[in-house]
C-alpha cells in the first residue's frame, strides 16, 4: 500500500505480455519515470512475431511463411527506425530481430519476468482511494501476489480461436480433417489433398495460396468477399507509404462516404476486376480490412485457387456450397474464422467483452473505474501498422498514470463509448464493418493532441517548409510524433527526410541511373499549391 513517502516514489506498473505492445509499454513507463514489471508467460519476447513449431497455450501462433502487411518505415517505433538494409516488408524472423534490437537498445529485458503467468488482477480493498491492484502471478507452479499502482494489459486478441461449429450443419459427420488457422504451420499438411479454406481474412488467403504448393486442389470460401491489394503499390512503392498520408486522409474524410468508397473501389480494381474473380465485397457501404496478398489473383486466374460462396452444409467426405448444384469432395478444412477476445484474469465487472468489443474509452480505459489505473494496449484493429498505434497509446497512458494528462468526465467518456458501439455509417470518410477497426491516422492524431505531440503543419510551413511538405504529402510515419513535445527525439526530422532512401536501399542493390523528368518537376510545383488547398480544407 502507499506509504507516507509514496508521492516521491516511482509508481509501480504491471505489464501483462512482452509482445509489441508490452515492449512499447515498458519503454514508455521508463520514459515517464514509472517502474515497470512485465509478466510474460512464455520464455521469450516477441508475442505473435515469435515463430514456434508448436502452438503455445495463451499465445498467438504464427505460420512459417508470414510476412508483415505494413512496411518497415510505417511499422517502426517513433524513435527507433529499422536498419536500412532490412527488407521493405518483413518476414517474421526479421521483425523479431528488430524487437530484440529495440529491447537491447532501451535496456528493457531486465524489467521482464519470463515464464510468469498472470492469474488474476483485482482491485485492492482501498482502490477508490489508491487506484492500486493486487496482481497474482504463477511461476514454476508457485503463485505470488504483489501490489501495483497501475496495470497495462498487452495480450492482444489472437490467442483464443473462434470456430463457429454450429454454423456448419453436418460437420459432426464429416470424416475429413479440420482445424483452425491458428494451428497451421506449413503446407506439408496439405500434400496431395483437396483443401477448403473457410474465411477470407489475411490468414485464410495466405493459407489458401500457400496450400497450392502441395495440395491437389484448393478452394477458398467467403460469404462477404474482400478487396485485395498488393504490398507493391504505385510505382512499386509500399502500399501504406502511398496510401496513408495526411493529404490523402483529409481528402478521404471531407468527401461523402459513398464517394470515398467509390474511390477506393476504383483504385483497388485497377489491379484486377474483383467481380470477375468472385471477390467483390458483399456490402460496399462499409470498409472491410483489405487483404494484402501479392499472389491470390495469379492463383485464381491460373486455376490454382477456386473462390466459392459460403458453405451450406457438410457431408461425410464433401461440402455443399450455397447456390451450388452439387457437393464437392474435401479432405482438409481450415477454419480461418478469427478469434474471440477475452481477459480471463480480470473480473467481468471491470471489463466485459461482448460481440468482440469492450466498453473502453479510446479502446483503452474502462470509463467507470474510480481511478484511471487500468489500461488495455493494442485492443483494436487499426487500418495501418500496429506498432506506432500501440506506442502512442502507451505514451498517453503512462502520462495519465503519472498525472500529466487527464481523462474527461465519466459521462463524456460513456457517451463516446456508447456512440461507438452503435457503429453507425459515416456520412463522410470511411465507415468500418467492425467497432474495433479504426482509421489509424485520425486515431493517433487524437491521442497525440492529448499528449501535445501532434505536428502542426501550418507552423512548420513557416519554420521548416521542406519538412512540412514531407509531413503533409509524405507517409504519415510515427517519426512525426517525436518532432516536439514530451518524448521529443532529436533524430525525428532526419528519419522523416530519409525514409524513402531507407525504403529503396534494400531493393536497389543493382544501382541504375534514374534521370528525372519534366513531369516530376511539374508535380513538385503543383504540390506546393495543393498543400495550401489541403490545409484550407482541414482547418475550415
Amino acid at each position: 500500500m502507499l506509504g507516507p513517502d509514496s508521492e516521491t516514489m516511482a509508481k509501480k506498473v504491471a505489464i501483462v505480455g512482452a509482445g509489441v505492445s508490452g515492449l512499447a509499454s515498458i519503454k514508455c513507463c521508463l520514459d515517464e519515470g514509472l517502474e515497470p514489471t512485465c509478466f510474460e508467460r512464455s520464455d521469450d519476447i516477441g508475442g505473435v512475431w515469435r515463430f514456434t513449431e508448436d502452438v503455445e497455450e495463451g499465445r498467438a501462433s504464427l505460420y512459417r511463411s508470414v510476412v508483415s502487411n505494413t512496411c518497415k518505415e510505417m511499422s517502426a517505433f517513433a524513435d527507433f527506425p529499422y536498419p536500412e538494409d532490412f527488407p521493405v516488408f518483413l518476414p517474421h524472423a526479421k521483425l523479431l530481430e528488430y524487437l530484440r534490437m529495440y529491447t537491447k537498445h532501451f535496456d528493457l529485458q531486465k524489467h521482464i519476468q519470463f515464464k510468469s503467468t498472470v492469474i488474476s488482477v483485482r482491485k485492492c480493498p482501498d482502490f477508490s482511494a489508491t487506484g492500486q491492484w493486487d496482481v497474482v502471478t504463477e511461476t514454476d507452479g508457485k503463485q505470488k501476489s504483489a501490489i501495483f499502482d497501475a496495470v497495462m494489459v498487452c495480450i492482444g486478441y489472437l490467442a483464443d480461436p473462434s470456430v463457429p461449429l454450429k454454423s456448419f450443419p453436418g460437420l459432426d459427420k464429416f470424416k475429413g480433417q479440420y482445424f483452425h488457422s491458428r494451428y497451421y504451420k506449413s503446407p506439408e499438411v496439405f500434400k496431395d489433398k483437396t483443401v477448403l479454406v473457410i474465411g477470407m481474412g489475411n490468414s485464410g488467403t495466405d493459407i489458401a495460396v500457400e496450400a497450392t504448393h502441395t495440395a491437389k486442389k484448393v478452394m477458398l470460401s467467403t460469404e462477404r468477399g474482400a478487396w485485395v491489394i498488393s504490398r507493391v503499390f504505385d510505382n512499386g512503392y509500399p502500399w501504406d507509404m502511398v496510401f496513408l498520408t495526411r493529404f490523402m486522409n483529409i481528402v478521404r474524410n471531407i468527401l461523402p462516404g459513398r464517394f470515398t468508397g467509390w474511390l477506393i473501389e476504383n483504385r483497388v480494381s485497377q489491379w484486377f476486376n474483383h467481380a470477375n474473380y468472385g471477390l467483390i465485397p458483399k456490402d460496399r457501404t462499409v470498409t472491410r480490412e483489405p487483404i494484402l496478398n501479392d499472389e491470390l489473383p495469379s492463383c485464381i486466374i491460373t486455376g490454382k485457387v477456386s473462390v466459392r460462396p459460403e458453405v451450406k452444409e457438410f457431408r461425410e467426405n464433401a461440402v455443399v456450397f450455397v447456390n451450388a448444384p452439387g457437393a464437392e469432395e474435401v479432405d482438409v478444412v481450415v477454419f480461418a474464422t478469427g478469434y474471440k477476445a477475452s481477459f480471463p484474469f480480470i473480473d467481468e465487472s471491470i471489463v466485459k467483452v461482448e460481440n468482440q468489443q469492450a466498453s473502453l474509452y479510446k479502446y483503452i480505459f474502462p470509463p467507470r473505474l474510480e481511478k484511471p489505473t487500468l489500461a488495455f494496449i493494442g485492443f483494436l484493429r487499426p487500418f495501418g501498422a500496429v506498432m506506432p498505434v500501440v506506442e502512442t497509446q502507451a505514451r498517453w497512458v503512462t502520462r495519465i498514470f503519472n498525472g500529466l494528462c487527464k481523462l474527461p468526465p465519466v459521462t463524456e467518456m460513456m457517451e463516446e463509448v456508447n456512440e461507438k458501439k452503435k457503429n453507425k455509417l459515416n456520412w463522410f470518410g470511411l465507415s468500418f464493418d467492425e467497432v474495433l477497426k479504426t482509421d489509424c491516422l485520425v486515431y493517433m492524431d487524437q491521442l497525440a493532441s492529448y499528449i501535445g505531440i501532434k505536428p502542426s503543419v501550418p507552423a512548420l510551413l513557416l519554420q521548416d517548409p521542406e519538412l512540412a511538405l514531407k509531413i503533409f504529402f509524405g507517409p504519415c510515419s510515427a517519426y512525426q510524433f517525436r518532432l516536439s513535445g514530451p518524448g521529443k527525439w532529436d533524430g525525428a526530422r532526419n528519419a522523416i527526410m530519409t525514409q524513402w532512401e531507407r525504403t529503396v536501399k534494400p531493393t536497389r542493390i543493382r544501382v541504375v541511373e534514374d534521370s528525372g523528368s519534366f513531369l516530376t518537376y511539374l508535380l513538385k510545383v503543383l504540390a506546393i499549391f495543393a498543400i495550401f488547398v489541403g490545409i484550407f480544407f482541414s482547418f475550415n
